[in-house]
């Protein structure tokens, strides 16, 4: 039903070509019209801005640009949806799709979004938790998505260290090509794979070895970003506030990162996983009440240990509680018995329940693809997909047992799967790096974060309902055990109960502190300054975006 933007043949003048396209997309912008916006205009400016801008090699951008009435359109902004309570008919869809294969076709697309005055949305992986990097701040308001897919390349340099990755570029591909150039470099990313280095960059992401060398944005060295003017900047001609933000501060907020030059770190040959799998009627209860006390300060840095908790129906029909303990070991498999058996004894961690492999093949393991050719971290496509709701907490004292015990209640009444925890543990060089280092303030203090999670797999406001409203009981039944004034939560978990800005994307410091001290705490004020002084216009933004003094 729709055309992929052709470039003009030869024996066609550019105007020509320009007047068919929009002839073609005309109805489209028709159907629009009752948004209260002039789709008609704003769409026929941005591609008339777009198709006149000058580039440099590659296709025309003419050819990476989809429209609804291309027949390839939907698949093109489905791919990357993750959640699908935002892939429905009701869902507000952009007027237009660029997915640049070149720098300067994604400064071209800022300057015509900003020009014509479309709203602008940057994906790159599509795992925004509440959709933000594919809808409109405000109901049917036309917007355009700069999708960043084919803005992917990455470039190792084992000499020194480090990599230049395009924000395109997913975790999986990410491990694979540092993977290809030694076996004893990695990165301390995220576990699943499909996250696009974007938004996880931006937002503060991390992974297993997160204890032992920080976050994702910890490891960043410089980066490209192209400013609500269109211009290009690395670290030192944006400058080290803008720098600061842009590692942790919130994505869609600053500007469009284009690529990030990382520091990689060393690991071992050989690394060593487990997962341990232990039942109410195995002291579950009691194994959790000590792992709070060793997690994040008595275990070394190399160890990292989640725990992910769900209620299921045994064989028999009865309900319990499983919990599986989950590692990764920077180490061998025989050094790891010995600290569990020094710290964690009563977890009975045995030479079976290990699995020693390259640091590489162990990212496939934590997504239970263990075994699995390497190639298939290239695979961007997730088999994940389903309807989903976040929150998260952080814990900064151990949750007493009869706690525990009580929450192991909520999720017993719930139905399998309706309420799943994660417990992360900090502690390590997480406790060493200052709150004030980057945006991410949770450093210090902090035992571990609770990752609440409720999934479903068939479009129904009935269950929709259900789930998302046991989850906030649930949520509000934990307030008194964790983190408080504010009551923190980790920006890349979005969740917009935690308070948004008002549909017009402005808003006033009040209103924008409700949820940003939540994900920012201290560091929430800086980022409102270097929001003033890079974005004054507010360009940029969402929900859940920084604003600037100017829009108060």
């Amino acid at each position: 039903m729709a055309i992929i933007l052709k470039a003009p043949p030869s024996s066609r003048s550019p105007l020509s070509s320009l007047v068919i396209i929009l002839f073609i997309c005309l109805p489209y912008f028709a159907s629009s019209a009752s948004s209260g916006y002039n789709d008609s205009h704003h769409g026929g400016n941005f591609l008339r801005c777009l198709y006149r801008q000058k580039q440099t090699g590659g296709p025309s951008i003419s050819k990476l640009v989809y429209a609804p009435y291309n027949s390839t359109y939907s698949s093109v902004l489905d791919l990357s949806i993750q959640n699908l309570r935002f892939l429905t008919p009701e869902t507000p869809k952009p007027l237009f799709i660029v997915t640049p294969v070149a720098v300067s076709q994604a400064q071209a697309a800022v300057r015509c979004s900003r020009k014509s005055g479309l709203q602008l949305r940057i994906r790159s992986g599509g795992h925004d938790f509440e959709g933000l990097s594919y809808q409109p701040v405000s109901g049917n308001r036309p917007f355009v998505i700069l999708d960043m897919l084919n803005l992917r390349r990455i470039t190792v340099d084992v000499e020194s260290a480090t990599a230049w990755v395009e924000s395109g570029a997913t975790a999986g591909e990410l491990y694979y090509r540092i993977a290809e150039k030694s076996n004893t470099l990695g990165f301390p990313n995220a576990a699943f794979l499909t996250v696009g280095v974007g938004g996880l960059f931006s937002g503060g992401g991390y992974g297993m070895m997160m204890r032992k060398y920080g976050l994702a944005a910890d490891n960043i060295i410089d980066a490209q970003i192209i400013d609500s003017d269109g211009k290009l900047h690395d670290r030192k001609s944006m400058g080290e506030d803008l720098f600061w933000a842009i590692r942790g501060g919130g994505g869609n907020t600053f500007g469009v990162v284009v690529s990030w030059r990382i520091r990689l770190v060393p690991v071992p040959e050989t690394v060593t996983v487990f997962t341990v799998l232990r039942t109410l009627e195995q002291n579950n209860t009691g194994l959790i009440h000590k792992w709070q006390y060793i997690a994040a300060d008595h275990l070394p840095d190399e160890l990292y240990m989640r725990v992910l908790m769900g209620s299921y129906n045994e064989a028999g029909g009865n309900r319990t509680l499983m919990s599986w303990f989950q590692a990764l070991y920077l180490g061998r498999a025989d050094d790891l018995l010995r600290t569990a058996a020094t710290s964690f004894p009563e977890l009975g961690l045995a030479r079976e329940d290990c699995t020693e492999m390259s640091w590489v093949n162990s990212s496939l393991y934590f997504v239970r693809m263990a075994g699995q050719p390497l190639e298939t971290l290239l695979n961007r496509s997730s088999n994940q997909k389903n309807y989903f709701k976040y929150k998260s907490d952080y814990v900064k004292e151990p949750i007493p047992g009869s706690t525990l015990e009580e929450m192991w209640r909520w999720m017993l009444r719930a139905d399998q799967g309706e309420l799943l925890l994660i417990f992360h543990p900090y502690g390590g060089r997480m406790s060493e790096i200052s709150e004030s280092a980057i945006p991410f303030p949770h450093r210090a203090g902090n035992l571990y974060k609770i990752e609440y999670i409720t999934a479903w797999n068939n479009r129904s406001a009935e269950v929709e309902a259900r789930r998302i409203g046991l989850m906030r009981r649930f949520y509000r039944f934990m307030a008194p055990y964790v983190s408080k004034s504010p009551r923190l939560a980790y920006a890349n978990y979005r969740d917009l109960d935690l308070g948004t800005n008002k549909k017009s994307g402005n808003t006033s410091y009040h209103r924008a502190s409700v949820w940003g001290r939540k994900y920012f705490n201290r560091n929430f004020d800086r980022l409102v300054k270097v929001k003033t002084a890079a974005d004054p216009g507010n360009f940029f933004r969402n929900e859940q975006s920084i604003p600037p003094l100017t829009s108060w």
